[in-house]
């Protein structure tokens, strides 16, 4: 799994490596394919996860995850649809709210979800009307964190996850039983 690596020669010996969150993306997307467990069991364990994480963000974020979080919707603001940005800024926005909810594990397991879960590999891309979908999502869970009203932001982002549910189901109906697909081992999508 590359977390033990022997290095020959005078000075070499058995270096041990920091486990990246992409190595357990790849083992956890093995693991599901070769259990055959559908894609769609992805985004059901992604919908149980971020409202609980955004529920504690609205408790434990600080105000510069806020800021994070905000300057994020500002860049997705300007990205004039450009789904390199977009998708880049949707991970930005949703990574900030697993690291304010101040729990390593649940951070752990949605960044291993947010990778198997994203849309890119489907060739998910946005409509100029869903990307303001996204835009006032976002800024409406913000606005729930900064007043401390974790109830509000768990229910807006359990509805900003049915309106992501409703456009897959829509657009990659086909899509939601195939097996998951293997991620690389080092899949650089984690910002």
């Amino acid at each position: 799994q590359g977390i033990l690596t022997l290095r020959p020669g005078p000075g070499g010996g058995i270096l041990v490596s920091k486990p990246s969150v992409d190595m357990l993306a790849y083992s956890l997307s093995v693991y599901l394919r070769l259990n055959d467990v559908p894609f769609v069991e992805i985004l059901r364990a992604r919908m149980a996860i971020e409202p609980v994480l955004v529920r504690d963000a609205a408790r434990y974020g600080s105000d510069e995850d806020f800021d994070e979080m905000e300057q994020s919707i500002d860049r997705l603001e300007k990205s004039g649809g450009d789904s390199d940005v977009v998708y880049k800024e949707n991970r930005v926005f949703h990574n900030a709210i697993a690291r304010a909810a101040s729990n390593p594990v649940l951070e752990l397991f949605w960044s291993t979800i947010s990778i198997l879960a994203s849309g890119e590999g489907a060739g998910l891309k946005y409509t100029e009307r869903n990307l303001t979908h996204i835009i006032g999502a976002h800024r409406r869970i913000l606005e729930a964190c900064r007043k401390r009203d974790s109830e509000a932001a768990h229910r807006l982002m359990v509805d900003h996850l049915g309106e992501l549910d409703v456009l897959l189901r829509t657009r990659f109906k086909d899509r939601l039983e195939e097996p998951t697909r293997i991620t690389r081992k080092e899949s650089g999508k984690l910002s």
